[in-house]
């Protein structure tokens, strides 16, 4: 056993390539057949520490799990189970979850649970607790879970940043989000910011998003502390961490201004890949540079036009969508884009069909109102869906009714032309003083109306943690803009937490103090 554990020990500091040659000469060395057989023949007389650990090595040596030598050394695993102390139970574990299911792997999987059960009141541990939880995995039952948590949460004072990053990751690995666990480990982690290798600022973000944590201090420490080291990371790095922030819906401000900056000055490391998940985190998180970005835009639409000889149909569609979320149109790649619109060779199958139906028409959307082209018309042709008002707008409907004194000075559920709907429409004069009653300004549309678009959406389409609109409410905000109208965003999940009183006086602010230069200009 030591011989094999210290192979591989060796073995696994190696590179990949490495690795490959040497694991052939080690299995083509007659010292090792004979260690093998010596393994097995004394299987049954083995220490459980030198029964594990020569497991383990074994396994991870790379020896096929369908040898006589592997299979009786689990068999033998499930006959002294009992017997095994608190480490041998964590060895084993972490040794069963790299190997296949298989008829005894998943009989000792079985039995270890249960021991585990039994054992995880005398594990005080924390090491040993993180390698079981990340061991046993999603598929451990729920009352198991919370007894591992129950486990943790009494050790948790004295957790140090090494295992409380290993116990963050662990608890993705169990798909189980402790916000006892998990909170404390965010704030050591947050301590010891410096001290994350790159690699793991990837994982805890990608960790928070299968735990759907969110944690906007963690996140925001994470990226000032790439933001600050910004110039140790290579690009691709950089574009890896945006990417997994773009996924929880963060915008980390100053890293994606810094990043573009980096796009301008060097941008011949935008293979397609790269530029492509550019773009969506760009377009996604609505972030505009707040310095060159004209110059910013031409520079991705470069690289775009580079990579059109080699660049898939739907993921041409996908760059000149994102881009034209962002209000910037790539005329050469569109051009290209509606030529395979004409001959029908964007047709996808029908698992995608909706979704690049509706990329499409939304490109075509942008085409038409983000030209520089395009005037405010004089009138625009509204239509009410339908008197009815969904559920989380009911409250909406009735502080309007009391600020407003009558259902006919506002519209509710209105559609506009392009398919654009807003929840809530009124109608003021010229000098914002006075709300006007629906059927009189329908009668007689007058240029000095103006249009307010009251749009409730949900937190979801948001930046994480702020008022920031994601992507696609920008471009209806910027679009409902261009037909004349002033949009109201609202978050509708905390104006559902208003008391209703509050509720009528924040639509009042809403509606008569705005900054009436937020309007926009109308077409006399």
């Amino acid at each position: 056993t030591n011989s094999l554990t210290m192979a591989w020990r060796l073995f696994k500091n190696l590179s990949e390539e490495q690795q490959r040659y040497e694991k052939q000469l080690i299995f083509e060395h007659p010292a090792f057949v004979r260690l093998c057989q010596q393994l097995l023949r004394n299987a049954r007389r083995m220490t459980r520490g030198d029964l594990v650990f020569g497991l383990h090595a074994l396994v991870n040596l790379g020896v096929p799990q369908n040898t006589l030598l592997v299979q009786t050394l689990v068999r033998v695993c499930q006959e002294k189970l009992n017997q095994l102390d608190n480490r041998c139970i964590s060895v084993l574990a972490t040794t069963l979850a790299g190997m296949d299911k298989d008829k005894n792997v998943s009989a000792l999987q079985a039995g270890l649970q249960l021991l585990v059960e039994q054992r995880i009141s005398s594990i005080r541990d924390t090491f040993i607790l993180q390698n079981l939880m990340k061991c046993l995995g999603k598929d451990a039952p729920v009352f198991l879970k919370k007894k591992l948590e129950m486990a943790v949460v009494r050790e948790i004072d004295g957790l140090t940043f090494p295992n409380a990053l290993r116990m963050f990751l662990a608890l993705a690995a169990m798909n189980y989000c402790s916000l006892p666990i998990l909170n404390p480990c965010s704030k050591k982690i947050q301590e010891n910011v410096h001290d994350v290798p790159f690699r793991q600022l990837i994982h805890i973000l990608e960790a928070c998003h299968t735990l759907q944590y969110r944690n906007v201090k963690l996140f925001s420490a994470l990226a000032d502390y790439v933001n600050s080291t910004a110039y140790l990371w290579d690009k691709r790095q950089i574009i890896l961490f945006l990417s997994a922030c773009e996924i929880l819906a963060f915008q980390p401000t100053e890293l994606l201004d810094i990043f573009a900056e980096k796009v301008i000055e060097d941008p011949d490391f935008l293979n397609l890949k790269n530029l492509l998940i550019v773009l969506r985190v760009y377009s996604r998180l609505n972030h505009i540079p707040r310095v060159q970005k004209h110059l910013f835009f031409e520079t991705l639409h470069s690289c775009l036009n580079k990579c059109l000889p080699q660049i898939s149909n739907i993921e041409l569609l996908k760059a000149v969508y994102s881009l034209g979320v962002l209000g910037y149109l790539p005329h050469h790649a569109l051009d290209e884009l509606l030529q395979k619109d004409s001959k029908d060779e964007l047709t996808l199958s029908d698992d995608l069909k909706e979704q690049n139906t509706v990329m499409l028409h939304s490109v075509k959307t942008c085409m038409e109102l983000d030209s520089p082209s395009f005037t405010k018309p004089a009138f625009v042709l509204t239509e009410n869906l339908s008197s009815l008002v969904p559920l989380n707008l009911r409250k909406a409907q009735e502080a309007l009714i009391e600020l407003l004194g009558d259902e006919n000075m506002f519209r509710q559920n209105v559609r506009l032309p392009y398919r654009y709907h807003i929840d809530f429409e009124i109608r003021m004069d010229s000098d914002r003083k006075k709300v006007l009653p629906i059927a009189a300004t329908d009668d007689h549309p007058d240029s000095h109306v103006h249009r307010l678009a009251f749009l409730f959406a949900p937190v979801s389409a948001f930046c994480l943690g702020t008022t920031h609109p994601q992507g696609k409410l920008a471009m209806k905000k910027r679009h409902l803009n261009k037909l004349g109208y002033h949009v109201i965003l609202i978050q509708n999940k905390k104006f559902q937490e208003m008391k209703n009183e509050d509720a009528v006086e924040f639509l009042k602010r809403k509606i008569y103090s705005e900054d009436a230069s937020s309007f926009p200009e109308t077409t006399v």
